[in-house]
Order: C-alpha cells, then structure tokens, then sequence
C-alpha cells in the first residue's frame, strides 16, 4: 500500500512537472520580445476646439503642465460623464492646475484597458500623470492622498515614484456583500499576485493611481500586458526597477456597468499572472536598465 502511494505521488510530481514544462514552453514561444508601441497615424493627432488636428505631445518631451488624468473608456456613455464633471470641477478649483481641458485620444482598434492607458500616459504634458477609471468610483479629491504619499517617498531616485490607490481597508465590508465564490475568487487571485509578481502590495487593481513623468515614462514603455492583468505587470516592473511606491487607502464605491464577467475575467487574469511570471523567468520578456524609447 505505501509502496502504491509513493509510486502515485512520484507520478503525479512527474505530471506537475510535465505541465509547468509544457507551460513554460507555450508561454515563452507565444512571447512577443518587446511591447507594443505602435501607434496608427490617425493616434498621432487630437482635434482641437477649433476641429483641427493638432500633434499629440510626447511623455519624453519636457512637461507643460503639472498633472494630466488619463482616463481608459470603452462603451462609457453613462458613467463617464459623471466622473469628468466631478474631476474637471475639483482641478478648477485648484489654481495652480488650470487646464486647456480634455483631450480625446481615438484609438483605431480596441487595445484593452492597459493599452488605452498606455497611449494616454505616452500623450501626457504633466508633471506628475493620474491613471483614473471612467466610473468615477473612486472620489477624485482623493488625489490629495496619493500626492501626499508620492512626496513622502522623497527623495526620489530618478526622479520616479508612484502612488497607488487602495481599497484594502475595505476588504471585510467588500466580503460582507460579496458572495462565497467570488470571495474565493478574491483571495485566489490576491494569492497568484503575491505569489507570482507583486509583494507588499494588497490591493494592485485599484485604477487610481498617480506616477511621477519619469516612473510613468519608465513602467509603461515596458508593459506587455493591455487587458485587465496589466496593473500587476506595471508593479512588477516598477519593483524590478526600485521605483519606491506607496500604497495609499482611498474612498471608494461600487458602481454599477462593470466590465467584469466574474469567472471568465478572473481566469484569464490567473492565466496572464502565470505567464507574465514564466516569460520573465525564462528570458521570453527582459527588463533593460534603460528607460526611454523610440
């Protein structure tokens, strides 16, 4: 009997082994070598408040304003509304921001969230740049949370640093409301993100996140992910590169139209943390010590 068992659990080591091995495989020749930086030639324009095409600006160019918030919407009609009347009112507020406004960068295909953002941060003027989803869940004034913690990571070498959003504190009310499943789902992926990418980071999905020009221009010229995962890749390489990041608890709500179909999104998140940990472990994907691309 215990001979069996030994013969069972060496099988079953040789078949784990067997699949991490097949895994691997199929995650490094499926690798793209570098991320994706093209930009179609109608990307390279916004339309201004005269309707005439003007150049989008550059992330590596000098910045010209102290803060740009990009916004990732897709299918947003409802929802973004709200959230721009709230942010565009409270920058008003604030002087020394001003702003010529809005800008509206039209993609030419559908390129994820991550990747709508990545265009916006590449298009940014600003000083400092705010990632900020389009459902206004989280309350825009909080910004003076995340500035706050970025100066407190001073000084910042490189000039790079990044406050991420958080609604850790939150996590008990959240599975108060939350069914047993997608509780279980939570945990899981906090586990895979832990385990596989990011530590000292509890919540990684919260989309309010501010960066310095520098940590933004750094982290996002090495992103490969553009779907939902791609919060835990940009952490993983800002940790690669000792960008210093807070972690900072913000006011937050649920809104109703997300995007979400709760097992099939969770999945294919567990899939890309699982990737994003095999192509970098095997060398599919490779983090330079330089930052600015072409």
């Amino acid at each position: 009997m215990i001979a069996l068992l030994l013969q069972l659990a060496v099988l079953g080591v040789a078949l784990a082994a067997a699949a991490l091995t097949l895994i691997s495989f199929v995650a490094f020749i499926t690798a793209t070598k570098m991320p994706h930086l093209h930009q179609h030639e109608e990307e390279k324009f916004f339309l201004n408040a005269k309707g005439q095409k003007e150049t989008l600006p550059s992330v590596w160019d000098s910045p010209t304003k102290q803060l740009s918030v990009v916004v990732p919407s897709y299918n947003e009609e409802k929802r973004l509304p709200v959230m721009m009347d709230e942010a565009l009112g409270y920058l008003e507020k604030r002087q020394k921001y001003g702003s010529d406004k809005v800008r509206v960068i039209t993609l030419v295909k559908n390129r994820g969230k991550g990747g709508a953002i990545k265009m916006g941060i590449f298009s940014s003027r600003g000083e400092k740049i705010l990632m900020a989803d389009a459902d206004g869940a989280t309350q825009f004034p909080d910004i003076e949370k995340l500035e706050k913690g970025l100066n407190d990571l001073q000084p910042w070498p490189e000039q790079m640093a990044i406050a991420c959003g958080s609604r850790a504190h939150l996590e008990k009310e959240s599975i108060a409301q939350r069914s047993y499943f997608r509780t279980l789902l939570m945990y899981g992926f906090h586990f895979l993100v832990w385990f596989l990418c990011v530590k000292g980071i509890r919540d990684t999905q919260c989309g309010f996140k501010l960066f310095t020009r520098e940590a933004a221009s750094r982290t996002f010229s090495s992103l490969h992910i553009e779907r939902w995962a791609f919060d835990v890749e940009l952490l993983y390489i800002a940790q690669f590169f000792k960008i210093p990041i807070a972690e900072i608890a913000v006011n937050w709500t649920e809104i109703e139209g997300s995007k979400l179909v709760p097992f099939w999104s969770w999945l294919q998140m567990g899939k890309d943390l699982l990737f994003i940990r095999l192509r970098y472990l095997t060398g599919a994907w490779r983090l330079e010590q330089t930052g600015k691309m072409n």
